[in-house]
Formats: C-alpha cells, structure tokens, sequence
C-alpha cells in the first residue's frame, strides 16, 4: 500500500540483517519460505538480504531471477591486499552483491570502526558500483546527555566526505533499541531522521529505520513521512515476520 505523505521520489527499502545467524543449509530453507510470500508486495518497495560472508554465494544463485537484492554486511576499503580476514568489494560484485552494510554499531562497538574507515568503506563499495548502507545512532547515554543532534550530525558528516550521494541508503539506528525490544517513539525516528535528511545534499536518500522493527510495529514505522524502509535484524530470521514487514501497510 502506497503511502501518499512520502515523497514518490524515494523508494523503500527494506533490509533484514542476519548478522551472524544461517548456515548455509539454514538459508536455503529460509529462502523456500520466504519467496512465495512476496508474490504480492508492491513492486516499488525494494526487498534486501544482508547475509553474512558464507552465505552469499548460495544467496546469489537462488535470488537470481528474483526481485530480492543480495547485501553483504562489510567489506574493506582496498580491492585486494594482504589484510586477513577481511572482503573486498571485487568479492562481493563477483557474487551479485548489491548493497553492504556499512558502520553498523557492532561494528563501532567491537570491531574498532571509526567514522574515517566507515568513510573509506563507504567510497570503495562505490566505486566498485555497489550501494551503501551507511548506519548511524547514539546510544542510550548520548541520549540521556542530549548528544543524540550533535552525534548524529557528526556521523553524517564525516562518513559522507567525498560520497555520491546518488547512491546511498541511510540508516539510523538507535543504539539503545538494537535486539532490545525498545523501539524509539515514530515521531521521534521521524524527527532525527529528519534531521540527517536535512544534512544531506540529496534530500531524495532513502533513510531507514532500525531497532527493533517488528511485525506489530512495521505499519506505524513507515506511516511516518521521513522514513523510506527499515533495516530489520532478528525479525528478519523467519520467513513469515520477515514478510510481513516487507509487506508492511502504511496507516
């Protein structure tokens, strides 16, 4: 169902983040679930799996026909080097990624990210042609000291130096209602983003919603006229919740 307060220049989009869930046996089986369900869903709305590395490659070859687009949850800034462990954007476009994930706050919170490298990441998964997610959000205590403005903004701009703004989708995700259960308040997560809208060169970037999106709330979400999708985690798991947040119907 359309929602006739946003703007029709931006489309939804909407992503599960699996994290570290689904081996790939599991992802399959969720696939089998999952497909037949969005033979309905507006065809405006884009449907996203952000899977982790193991997964791609079995991801790629089952969505392929499909209206569902591949994501990968990281990626590093050199397209090849001596750098274990880590991804390169050339990996990714090889197995039709299209979109990555980047700067989630677990990876700010235990992996060392920091404004400059998700920035570097940022402009590398662009320049290999892929699409940036790029996460933002404060935590509990940021919030309680009203630093909630300030941070945010901070993150905008730093993460954004020297980035197309054509192709990007932003997220902004309360650190403090991430696998919580706490959901922020619509009109709040209406209002700060918002305010990154306002930030931004481009105002027709899609901006999602994060933390905590769930089927009982998906409706409310995106009946707020600032956001344009989510970015779904543990909802995200089953085929059947996941479904209906993609098939979300604005109030």
């Amino acid at each position: 169902m359309f929602n006739p307060t946003r703007s029709p220049v931006r489309k939804s989009v909407i992503a599960g983040n699996w994290k570290m869930y689904k081996t790939q046996t599991e992802a399959a089986e969720f696939l089998q679930g999952f497909l037949p369900l969005l033979e309905e869903t507006p065809g405006d709305r884009e449907v996203v799996l952000c899977v982790p590395f193991t997964d791609l490659e079995i991801l790629s070859r089952s969505l392929h026909g499909s209206s569902v687009r591949l994501g990968a949850q990281n990626v590093h800034w050199e397209p090849a080097g001596a750098y274990t462990g880590e991804i390169s954007a050339p990996m990714l476009t090889e197995l039709a990624v299209r979109y990555v994930i980047i700067g989630h706050s677990e990876r700010r919170q235990y992996f060392g990210e920091t404004d400059e490298t998700v920035n570097k990441r940022i402009r590398a998964t662009q320049s290999a042609g892929l699409v940036p997610i790029l996460c933002v959000g404060e935590t509990k205590q940021q919030r309680d000291r009203g630093e909630t403005e300030s941070l945010i903004c901070q993150q905008i701009e730093a993460g954004l130096i020297g980035v197309d703004q054509g192709n990007l989708v932003i997220a902004y995700e309360p650190i403090w209602a991430i696998g919580t259960g706490d959901t922020c308040e619509c009109n709040e997560a209406n209002r700060v983003i918002g305010l990154i809208r306002s930030r931004l060169n481009n105002p027709n970037v899609p901006i999602q919603y994060g933390g905590s999106v769930k089927p009982d709330n998906i409706d409310e979400i995106m009946s707020q006229p600032e956001i344009d999708g989510a970015l779904v985690g543990g909802a995200s798991l089953q085929p059947e919740s996941f479904a209906r947040i993609v098939n979300y119907q604005a109030i």
